[in-house]
Formats: structure tokens, sequence, C-alpha cells
């Protein structure tokens, strides 16, 4: 037999063969668990869904050319941090626990969104700062107040779809716990063994909306996101107080009202709150008001009723359930808002022995009331000013925990980074365990401020603030976070010629509600509307702030003087502190970031692009707010001085700076009047021109009044 030759493969078919072998595997990806529990199939699918959308094929090993490896230290919560390694074709992802796990997926997802791929992922280990990380979300049924700005939303935030992509947000932003507000919940939620008249839905109706509930609940929880029910008391339902003659306020929803402590109130309200917990194992918790619906009652009394029903229900329910319990509101028989030492002595007393329920208790407190977007100094919350009593000596039994309360703007996009850093420097001793954002005013569903017509990049109202939940969730999970982050995003969005001007656009532009609240003392929710520049009246009107009020109006942050007593001080020859803010300086800060915003985004092009030219308009809308505040100020100086010194020269100052003020309000129109429509505002509850709505041009009457003012002195 003859020996048949051996044909070499030529050299470079040998090359092209290794080249095909390697470029058939760099695209396929072998994801290995080291064991599947609830937290890590869910990453896994977040992981998946990412790879595939970006070009990646998961296999099964041994095919794959890249293998990442997902494990967790601990199935119990730690310090939801992560360390990602990457060696070669090799990455390790490992969460020191389950939501450490999904928040370091997250992150190789974010990676590849910003074009990078697999194996160019750096390595990055980090761990949560505050443990606890909340949304305040007001539900449209039963809601706090009623108006069309609320109510409109009802449809809306019982689909589920809503609150998948909601709670998506939450998690890529690292927030970890969803509370839900609304007066009374429980009748939404089940029916009441012994009180079956307090639910008023038939049977079909109530698995809706049982269905519903145990979606939501479950969808958080696979997300790492903790759900407390919040409400406030005393209220029942409609139904429940038709049937039994009872806490008639709740009817139709007045909740400045004396409490109902009526034993068959107590029954229902223990008997309801152990049921809903036992029927829902996903929701986490309650949380429990000393304010609203208990007037007429001293803070004792309010403690014991909470502790005799709603604690009570918690400790009797079959399972371990967690607690929110709000910082009282009143320290005395009111609900409009007081505070003293006696009741926060009280209450500590109470909440250091409170028992049956986890640890820690969570103590809520409004952060300068309902107006934490001001200055970082901790003034007030509801009611007045705060003692150390809650936090010295250090608790065992609780945490404290920031309410972030913002309703000083709905429309307008906001995120300014080193505001939040400065908030959480000063603001998380080891006593607080974290921040809750959200607004009683306002509800982040439906998009009811989009005037342009085009294809955006939104669908929700919550989708037009990406950047406000991204800055404040990020950085409560990481304040070291660099800006080079916050950047990248713009830049993703908008392309990286744009992202930095964009950046640094709102970081100058967002200032400007900041200083406002700094500047006129806050305290309630209509007292400011910083997009508008507005607050109520004496006459309980809600109008734009004129220059008079603007001259006597004291300062929320103590080192910001007032143009009144500036004027006074300067008059009597006294000298100021270096670190007072004195009006016309803040005046020139107003300007000066104004005008550098402006000159960032000037000559951008937008057209064709209806998110940028919605982030755009939102920064010169900002800007020219700001640039009018200013010649506001400067006129107030002036009107002050005048007063003083009857010089005619002051006065007509005075008139000229309103005057470039009215320049600036009428640009505020023409950059807003084709973006915005005019919107419901709850703040307008109150006695308003009839069927007047929210828009900048609806003011412009109110802006030129201040001429007549003036002139008139």
């Amino acid at each position: 037999m003859q020996n048949l030759p051996i044909r070499k493969t030529p050299l470079f078919l040998f090359i092209y063969l290794l080249i095909l072998f390697a470029c058939s595997n760099e695209d396929k990806v072998a994801i290995l668990l080291e064991d599947s529990p609830e937290g890590k199939a869910y990453a896994k699918k977040v992981l998946v869904s990412a790879l595939n959308e970006h070009g990646y094929r998961v296999v099964e090993a041994p095919k794959a050319g890249t293998y990442i490896r997902l494990s967790v230290g601990s199935e119990e919560k730690t310090d939801e941090g992560f360390r990602l390694q990457v060696s070669g074709s090799s990455i390790a992802l490992r969460g020191s626990d389950s939501n450490g796990l999904l928040y370091g997926v997250l992150h190789i997802k974010e990676q590849l969104a910003l074009g990078n791929s697999l194996q160019s992922i750096k390595p990055y280990s980090t761990s949560a700062h505050l443990p606890f990380r909340a949304i305040k979300f007001n539900l449209p049924w039963d809601s706090y107040r009623r108006n069309e700005a609320l109510q409109m939303h009802h449809d809306t935030v019982r689909d589920i779809a809503f609150w998948e992509k909601f709670l998506d947000m939450m998690a890529e932003n690292r927030f970890n716990v969803l509370t839900l507000w609304n007066l009374h919940p429980f009748n939404y939620l089940t029916r009441s063994t012994n009180f079956p008249e307090a639910t008023g839905f038939n049977d079909e109706e109530l698995d809706d909306w049982r269905q519903f509930w145990k979606s939501l609940f479950r969808m958080a929880k696979e997300r790492g996101i903790e759900t407390y029910l919040v409400n406030w008391n005393i209220f029942v339902s409609p139904e429940f107080a038709e049937a039994h003659g009872v806490a008639e306020y709740s009817i139709d929803g007045q909740y400045f009202s004396d409490g109902d402590t009526s034993g068959i109130i107590k029954e229902y309200t223990r008997e309801v709150v152990q049921q809903v917990l036992e029927e829902y194992p996903d929701l986490t918790g309650l949380g429990i008001s000393l304010g609203e619906g208990m007037g007429g009652m001293t803070p004792r009394e309010r403690e014991e009723w909470v502790l005799e029903t709603v604690v009570a229900g918690m400790q009797a329910a079959d399972r371990p359930v967690k607690l929110i319990h709000r910082a009282p509101f009143s320290a005395d028989l009111g609900s409009g808002g007081s505070t003293d030492k006696s009741t926060e002595v009280l209450t500590r007393a109470a909440l250091d022995t409170l028992d049956g329920v986890e640890k820690p208790i969570y103590v809520e407190a409004k952060f300068n009331w309902s107006h934490a977007h001001s200055t970082p100094k901790l003034v007030k919350v509801h009611g007045g000013p705060l003692t150390d009593t809650y936090w010295n000596p250090e608790p065992e039994n609780y945490k404290m925990t920031w309410m972030m309360r913002y309703e000083d703007f709905f429309a307008l996009r906001w995120g300014q980074t080193d505001f939040i850093r400065e908030h959480i420097e000063r603001n998380t001793p080891n006593y607080v365990a974290g921040y809750y954002v959200g607004s009683e005013c306002y509800i982040p569903a439906v998009d009811y401020f989009t005037r342009m017509e085009g294809e955006r990049d939104w669908e929700y109202a919550f989708e037009r603030q990406w950047l406000f939940y991204q800055a404040w969730g990020r950085l409560l999970y990481e304040p070291t976070l660099d800006d080079a982050f916050f950047i990248a995003q713009f830049s993703q969005r908008y392309g990286e010629d744009k992202g930095e001007k964009l950046f640094l656009a709102y970081q100058l532009a967002s200032k400007f509600p900041l200083r406002l609240a700094s500047l006129w003392d806050v305290a309630w929710d209509y007292t400011l509307y910083s997009e508008g520049l507005m607050s109520i009246d004496p006459d309980n009107v809600t109008n734009l702030i004129t220059v008079e009020e603007l001259i006597q109006r004291r300062p929320t942050d103590p080192d910001y003087v007032s143009i009144a007593g500036y004027v006074k001080r300067k008059s009597a020859g006294e000298s100021f502190e270096e670190s007072e803010m004195l009006p016309l300086a803040l005046a020139e800060q107003l300007e000066a970031d104004a005008m550098e915003a402006l000159s960032l985004v000037e000559g951008i092009p937008t057209e064709g692009l209806l998110s940028l030219t919605y982030e755009v308009g939102d920064v010169e809308i900002w800007s020219y707010l700001s640039l009018y505040l200013a010649e506001k100020i400067r006129a107030g100086v002036a009107l002050a001085e005048y007063w003083e010194e009857n010089n005619p020269q002051l006065q007509e100052k005075a008139i000229a700076h309103i005057e470039s003020g009215i320049d600036y309000w009428e640009t505020i129109i023409a950059i807003s009047e084709p973006l915005y429509l005019e919107m419901p505002l709850v703040h307008n509850n109150r006695a308003q021109p009839k069927g007047r709505k929210f828009h900048w041009k609806n003011y412009m009457e109110e802006v030129k009044a201040d001429l007549d003012l003036i002139r008139k002195e």
C-alpha cells in the first residue's frame, strides 16, 4: 500500500482558523451561579437581558469565550456591596448579599451601555453608605389631598406596567425602600373578617386589588426593595364611617379634624392591620403618623392610640414586620404643627421600649419641614426646631431617617450633586439610617406637563426627572461617586460633545430653588413653590412673591440675611460676618451662575431631539428665574433703602431693577410657552381665580404689579 503524502495546512489558513475560532467565541458568555435563590435569579435575568442587548450570546459552559461567575457572601442583608474582578475572559462578581449582587450586575449593565466591552470593564468594589434609601410615593386613591393633579393618576398607578418601570428605575439608582402613602390603605387590600362592611368592593373588584398588591410587593422584593404602607391617624374607610356613624371626617377626606377614638375603630384597626400583614407576606412593614385625624388629643394620647391599634396589630401578626414611626407633628392639641422637648422625651421613651417589631425602628422627621431642597442645615422639622433628644444619648432601638420633601419643582428637571453630597456629609452620623425623597403635592406618574409633540425617551413623569432620581439614589448609596459618572450619563443620552456642558449647566441652574428656599422662610407645603416663585399670602391665595414680601420675609438659612435686616443693620453702621450671605451678594451669585449656565447650553443643536429640547429649555428657565430673582432682590434692597432715606433716586433704581426683571419673566414665558402645558397644581386649591392653572404666562400681571407698588410709594 502506497503511503499518501501528508498535506500541510498553509500558515495563513491556520491563522485564519484561529481567528475564526476566537471570533466565534468572543461574543459567547456563560453565566455561572453557585446556587439560585430569588435575588440571584433576578440578577441573572437582568444580566442576560443586558448581554443580549449588546450583542452577546449567553451559552452553557464550556462553550463560551467569557465566563461570568456570580456569587453571594450572605443571603441576609448586609452592606449591599459588591466586588467585581476581571481577568482576561474570566469575570467574577461577588455580592456581599443579594442586593449587592444585583447592584454589581447593574454596574456591568451600565458599563456595556457606555460602550465598554466585557473584557474592558475595570475592577470595581463598593458598598452602601446608608442602609435606608427610600422613595415617598403618595397614592391617588384616598389621597391626603383631593385635586386634579393627584386624582388623574389613578389608572396609571393601578397599572403594573407603570410599577415595573418605576421599580426598575429604583433598583438602577440603588433605592431600596418604597413607601406608599394614603389616609387609610387597608380596605383596598383585604376584607376585614369581623368588619366586612369596611370594604366597599365586591369580591371580583377586591380580587383585582389583591392581585395588584401581590404583584407590586413581589416585583419590589425581586429587586431588593422593601415596601411599607404609611397612613395617617385616625382614619377609616368611608363605608366604615357611614355604617357605624364614627370618624365621619373620613367620608370626604377631611384630614384636619379631632380624632375619633371609639372602641369599634380601635378593634377594627387592630384586626385589619394584622390581617393585611398576614395576607401579604412580601409587604415589609407599616408606617404610622401622629398628626392629622388626631386633633384634640395630647401627644401621650396619640402615642397610646397607635401603640394600642396599629402596633398591636403588627405585634399580633404571624411574621416579623418593620415599623416606620414618624416624629409627632404637634406638641399640643392642634393639627397645625408644633414642637417641644417634652413631646420628644415622651416619644423617645416609647421608642426605646417598643418591642415586638423588627429592629431598628425607623423614626422619620421632615428635614426643614416640607422644603428640604433649601439649606443643608437642619433648621426645623414639622412644626419647628428639634432638640437633640432623639439622638443624645445615641439610641439602640431605632435610627433616624430624614424626609426630603420637595414641593418646590414638579415640571422642571433638577440635579445638584454638590448639594446632595454636602447634605449627606452634614447629616448622617451613626444614628441616621438614611433618607426618603418624595412629595405630598405631586405624583410622578402621568406626564401632564409636556406640550410638544414628537418622539420622546420617556412615557411617565418620573422618567422626565431621570437626573433627580439618579443623583439622589446613587449618592445616597455611594456619596463618593464622581461627577464623571453623571457626565457620562448625559453623554450617553445626547453625545459626548454635549455631556459635560449639560451636566455643568444643571449644576449651576439647579442652585436656584436651593437659594430661594434658603432666603424665604419655609414651613408647610404651600409656603413655597420655587419653580413658580410663589407662596401663599395672608388671604391663603397662592400667588407670586411680591417685592414687598421678599423684603420682609426672614430666611430659612440662619446665615442668610433678609433684605429688611440688611438695610436696617447697614443704616445703623453694623458690621457683617464673613459667613453671612448678604442680599446683594446673593443676587451676584444668582446672576453669575445663570449667565454661565446659559452660555454652556447656548448653541447646543436641539432640532428634532425632543428630549434634548426639554433638557436645554429647563436649564434656560431655571437660569432666567435666577436672573429675575437677582433683579427682584436688588429692587428690594433699593426700595427698603428708599423707605429709610426717602431718596427718589433709590425709588427709580428699584423701578429699573423691576423692569429688568419683567424682561426676564417675558423671556421665561417665551421659552416655556411651546414646552409646557398649563398644569393643575395642588397649591392652587385655595381661592384662585376660577379655572386658573399654573404656567408662567398666567402670572405676568403679578410680575408687573411690583411696579405699581413701588410707584405708589
